[in-house]
């Protein structure tokens, strides 16, 4: 009798500002209960986590930059009519760690989503390319940072806008199994801290858009692990531990699901495999 066949497992990152720190605390999640990642797909700031552990950064690693993160190293002022800041600063802050800086050299196929803010159409951004780039388009909040210019021209904002959550593009990275991570299901449960600043009312505003075609996103994926981090605002870089800690609660939760549906997808490509071997 064949050995079972290994499915391929994609990761699904979505956006969600400094509530994305939870991704790390998913990722550590399922390293320790021995999940394997073969492709990841990351949007805003699920392509900052995304990046990095494609790039070969480990969790650890991962973590500690996360820590030092703060908004100053995201934007600055800018004199401009298309946004308050420019957030160059994030694309240096991220190529200055990241121990592969092109998409041809990445440890795990990786791919950024972000949006052309002309025609509205999704940007898929991978298999080759300056990483740190990609990222900063994918992150680039419109209204608040200046739509970044690709080498083709097209002005690019946040992923966010067309794909929170990244599932199809994980899927079409090849993956036999798709695992999203939303890190916005839990809305927002802190009373009207959302409103207390252009910035809060911004992202408030995104996630009422991202909400209304997040559906197809996660109706595309095989596995969902929302972490609880309804409470904690979108601007809040400075608990960083806790979103890590409801991330890795969340995804350890979900890990024996996760193992079953790997068991059964296994099961379901190697008697698929064993069909073609008799026909053929």
């Amino acid at each position: 009798m064949r050995a079972n066949i290994r499915p391929s497992i994609g990761l699904a990152l979505s956006g969600g500002a400094a509530r994305g720190l939870a991704h790390i605390g998913v990722l550590r999640a399922l390293e320790e209960n021995q999940i394997p990642i073969d492709f990841v797909a990351g949007s805003s700031a699920g392509a900052i986590v995304g990046g990095a552990y494609a790039a070969g950064m480990s969790v650890d690693e991962i973590e500690a930059m996360a820590r030092r993160l703060r908004w100053r190293h995201v934007g600055r002022m800018t004199i401009s009519r298309l946004g308050f800041q420019t957030n160059k600063r994030l694309e240096t802050f991220v190529r200055d760690r990241l121990p592969k800086k092109r998409f041809e050299e990445l440890s795990i196929p990786f791919a950024v989503l972000a949006t052309d803010l002309i025609t509205g159409d999704a940007v898929v951004m991978k298999d080759k390319g300056d990483v740190a780039f990609a990222i900063r388009a994918s992150c680039t909040i419109p209204g608040l940072y200046v739509p970044v210019s690709d080498d083709q021209g097209r002005h690019l904002v946040d992923g966010g806008l067309v794909a929170v959550i990244p599932s199809t593009i994980a899927r079409g990275l090849g993956a036999d199994i798709v695992i999203a991570v939303d890190v916005n299901s839990a809305g927002a449960t802190f009373f009207g801290a959302s409103l207390r600043s252009i910035f809060g009312v911004l992202l408030q505003s995104m996630l009422l858009i991202q909400k209304s075609v997040s559906h197809h996103q996660l109706s595309s994926s095989d596995f969902v692990i929302s972490p609880q981090v309804g409470h904690i605002r979108w601007d809040q870089l400075r608990r960083c531990e806790q979103l890590i800690a409801a991330g890795y609660e969340a995804g350890a939760q979900c890990a024996p699901a996760i193992q079953a549906l790997i068991e059964k997808k296994s099961l379901e490509l190697s008697l698929e495999s064993l069909e073609v071997a008799k026909i053929s």
